[in-house]
Parts: C-alpha cells; sequence; structure tokens
C-alpha cells in the first residue's frame, strides 16, 4: 500500500484512522446482489481507483461514499465514526464530499455561474456578488474564466467536466470549519478526446497538491487515467474486492483480475457484464 502524500491522522493510540471507511458492506438491488461485503479505506492524501467491468458496483460505493445511498448491511465511518447518509450529506464529523458526475450533470437551464454556485443560491445567506466572487474563484482553480454567463450547450465536453469540478469543490465559507475536502470522480475523462483526457487528468492531480481536496476516488475504465492520477488501485468484480494494491505495481502483479482488465483479453475470471450499478 502506498505511503499517503499527507500524514494520516492519527488518534490517542497513535493509530491511523482513516478519513472514510467502508466496513462490510452489503449492497442488493431487488435480486441483484451488487455489493458483497466490501472493505476500503481512504487516508488524507491518497488518490484511489476503483476498477473493473460495468455492472460490478462501482458506481454504487460512491454513492454510498456520498450519502446517496444507505448500506444494507455494514458500516460507513467518518473520521472514526459511524455515519449515517444525512451524517455524511451534512459533512458531519469534520470530512466534506464533493460528486462529479459521470456525465457533468450541469443544468441546461441554468448559466456556469449558476451551476458552479448552485448550493449557495439555494442554501446559503450569501449576497448574490460573494457568491458570484466565490464561482469565479473556483472556475479559475479549474482553468476557466470568463465563462460565468454561458451555458452548458455552449460548451465542450472538457469544459463542461471542469465546471462540474468547480461546482463539486464549492462550499460555503461561513460553515466550513477545518473539514477535510474528498473528491468522488465517478469516469471523469468517458467521452473525452486524449488531450481532453489529460487536461482533465492534470486538473485532478492540481487540486490534490493545491490541498483544493485532500484525497480522492475515482471511478474510471481509463488505463491513463489509472496511471496518472491514482496511487493505489481497487479492483471490483461481482460485488467484492479481488485486489488492493499500489498502481506502481500493476504491470507486476499476477493477480489474473488485474491482469485480464490491462490486457483487454477475454479470457480470464472477468465474465462481461450487462448492467451498470
Amino acid at each position: 500500500m502506498m505511503e499517503p502524500a499527507r500524514s494520516p491522522i492519527k488518534n490517542s493510540s497513535n493509530v491511523l484512522t482513516p478519513l472514510l471507511e467502508l466496513r462490510g458492506i452489503h449492497k442488493t438491488f431487488g435480486t441483484n446482489n451488487v455489493l458483497n461485503g466490501v472493505d476500503l479505506t481512504v487516508h488524507t492524501g491518497e488518490a484511489i481507483a476503483i476498477i473493473g467491468p460495468s455492472g460490478t458496483g462501482k458506481s454504487t460505493i460512491l454513492r454510498l461514499v456520498c450519502g446517496l445511498l444507505a448500506p444494507d448491511q455494514g458500516d460507513i465511518y467518518v473520521n472514526g465514526n459511524s455515519v449515517s447518509p444525512d451524517d455524511i450529506q451534512e459533512s458531519s464529523y469534520g470530512v466534506n464530499i464533493g460528486m462529479v458526475f459521470q456525465n457533468a450533470a450541469l443544468f441546461d437551464s441554468l448559466t456556469v455561474a449558476e451551476n458552479v454556485g448552485f448550493s449557495l443560491f439555494e442554501h446559503s445567506r450569501l449576497s448574490r456578488r460573494e457568491i458570484n466572487r466565490l464561482v469565479e474563484h473556483k472556475l479559475a482553480l479549474v482553468g476557466l474564466e470568463n465563462i460565468c454567463d454561458r451555458y452548458p450547450s455552449e460548451l465542450s465536453g472538457g469544459m463542461r467536466k471542469r465546471v462540474s469540478f468547480a461546482r463539486a469543490i464549492m462550499d460555503d465559507p461561513t460553515t466550513k470549519s477545518n473539514s477535510k475536502k474528498v473528491l468522488l470522480y465517478d469516469e471523469p475523462t468517458a467521452g473525452l478526446d486524449p488531450v481532453a483526457s489529460t487536461i482533465i487528468e492534470d486538473l485532478m492531480r492540481s487540486l490534490r497538491d493545491q490541498q483544493v481536496c485532500d484525497s480522492y476516488i475515482v471511478v474510471t475504465h481509463q488505463d491513463s487515467t489509472i496511471r496518472r492520477t491514482s496511487d493505489r488501485l481497487i479492483v471490483l468484480y461481482r460485488g467484492s474486492v479481488r485486489y488492493a494494491g499500489n498502481v506502481s505495481t500493476i504491470d507486476d502483479t499476477d493477480n489474473p483480475y488485474v491482469r485480464q482488465f490491462f490486457s483487454g483479453s477475454t479470457e480470464g475470471p472477468i465474465q462481461l457484464l450487462t448492467k451498470e450499478v
């Protein structure tokens, strides 16, 4: 396991306390057993990639971590505290979680500024002028300036992705209190050309290096995204973790799931799944 880029939190017993932890997570939709006893830890400074074939529960993990779903069995911990979905969404226990959805998920009828500042317009007591100032700052962090009045339809795919990044890192400065920031990326480079993908990958690293976020989890199928953005790799198949290790060692491992995934072979333990969950 790769050492995190910045020092993890330690409790009074000098034991490393993860920012986030999943323990024995099970999740079923109807008759479909999506997650079957998944364990996952995220420490300060870590960049973790979750990979596996479509339909194996990767996006479900992100929805659990950000509080959109509750597990059927198992526990989710934030800074060592067992939490509910409501706790997660309210940023309880010192961790704020932002989500970047696969297709950017911008509101077509709203301008870029209204999309990025949406949560503040809806829930904060800040003035429109203050929110717009914060929006401009977040857009500058993702390399976008002077586009506040544009609509999503006027942007390229890569620009829409970056706008969604700006929205994910937006926080209310009047309520923030030394919280850690964890970003969740669901297929951030899907559908982008190689150059646009590289820009997004560099941005993901840059946001962590600038401490805009402390850690992140990325779900992806892209080889370059795995190698350029992640320190640690989780391979998920049929709801169970089949491999967990350092990204720098994936070309040398004998793990059959890793070898099949990166070779693209149809021969091996991974069989085609048809429904993404």
